[in-house]
């Protein structure tokens, strides 16, 4: 059983769990299509170049119309890298459309020298697997197809003692050529495994596991840059009296306030809110794609309420209370200084208010 969850792991998920994988998926996509989109760009030289010469080379003139749709796909394909997301589905399923292209090419090489054994076929059933991060049996069913689609072209087309010596030789470099895609993809993997720990370490607050400073701006910022995207509320919250927590009770206990509210609202926003702390005992909520007051009024209430009842002094009989300022995005501010300006602004107004303990930017 270990043997067999070991190989499924391997050639379903690159020799990782199944949920570390699902986590790296889309920077896998990206990898692809940065690597594949350079490619597209040799390919089309290529077959550019091989259409050219076969207007005047007769030994290439028999692949002429191939090379003229290798060269027109690979052109279209170019434009399409160009709008397309790097983490688009439709962009893998473009990569291993140009792998079979890839490997057709090789066919029609094979079929212009019948009386050699395939040697550029051999060579892209090695090489494209090396350039393409992905679950391993995809690539396993990618080769196994084009190497029959050869052998079975080949059986019509070569003599048979030369199509012995291409079954022998495809049967064996398929195999290679799949091991390969198994390890190149497990190092590969694994590369982005720990450039994702160490991304995590960087943008994680240490005292409360949620985001830091730099993480909170960057992602609010890259929301804001979206054009497609026109709203949302920003809520800038922080202990009341903090200063005087520490004096009375002492570092310990202020930083286990830190901690408590930190873990509070962890409890409460699960929905992929941006949550964080930008320092000292203020932190940061943007919820994306609302502009509903309603909703900020109600939720901020609820924050205040519930991290007054979740956060824990030594002193029973003391209350510890968090004040939040909101603001609302409508599309209006460039960048998160100008938001968090509003929000503060909030946060001073809820500061002054002793009963509400929030106030909304107007």
């Amino acid at each position: 059983m270990v043997i067999l969850k070991t190989l499924r792991n391997y050639f379903v998920y690159c020799g990782i769990e199944k949920e570390e994988y699902n986590a790296l998926k889309k920077d896998a996509y990206v990898s692809n299509f940065i690597i594949w989109r350079i490619m597209h760009f040799f390919m089309a030289a290529v077959f550019l170049f091989l259409y050219l010469s076969s207007l005047f080379n007769h030994l290439l003139r028999v692949n002429r119309f191939f090379y003229m749709l290798a060269f027109i796909y690979t052109a279209g394909v170019i434009v399409f890298f160009f709008i397309l997301k790097k983490d688009a589905l439709i962009a893998q399923l473009l990569i291993y459309l140009s792998m079979s292209l890839l490997l057709l090419f090789g066919c029609f090489v094979s079929q212009s020298n019948p009386n050699a054994p395939a040697t550029t076929f051999i060579a892209f059933l090695l090489i494209t697997p090396m350039f393409m991060v992905d679950k391993p049996f995809f690539m396993a069913i990618e080769l196994g197809a084009a190497s029959t689609v050869f052998l079975i072209w080949m059986y019509y087309v070569k003599p048979y003692e030369v199509w012995t010596v291409d079954l022998v030789n495809v049967i064996i470099y398929t195999t290679a050529g799949i091991f390969l895609n198994v390890i190149a993809n497990s190092v590969r993997i694994r590369e982005f495994v720990l450039a994702r720990k160490i991304n995590i370490q960087k943008d994680t607050d240490d005292m409360t596991g949620l985001r830091n400073k730099g993480a909170l701006t960057r992602e609010i910022n890259a929301f804001l840059e979206d054009v497609t995207k026109d709203c949302g509320i920003l809520l800038v919250l922080d202990v009341d009296k903090f200063k005087s927590i520490n004096d009375t009770y002492g570092h310990d206990v202020g930083d286990s306030v830190i901690i408590q509210f930190g873990d509070f609202l962890k409890s409460i926003f699960k929905d992929g809110e941006i949550v964080g702390r930008f320092g000292g005992d203020e932190f940061i909520v943007f919820i994306r794609d609302t502009k509903d007051m309603e909703l900020a009024e109600k939720i901020a209430a609820s924050v205040v309420t519930g991290a007054t009842e979740h956060i824990r002094v030594p002193d029973a009989e003391r209350k510890v209370h968090v004040s939040v300022g909101v603001a609302i995005y409508r599309g209006l501010e460039a960048n998160y200084s100008e938001i968090f300006k509003k929000a503060d602004i909030a946060l001073y107004e809820a500061k002054a208010d002793p009963e509400m303990h929030y106030h909304i930017y107007k």
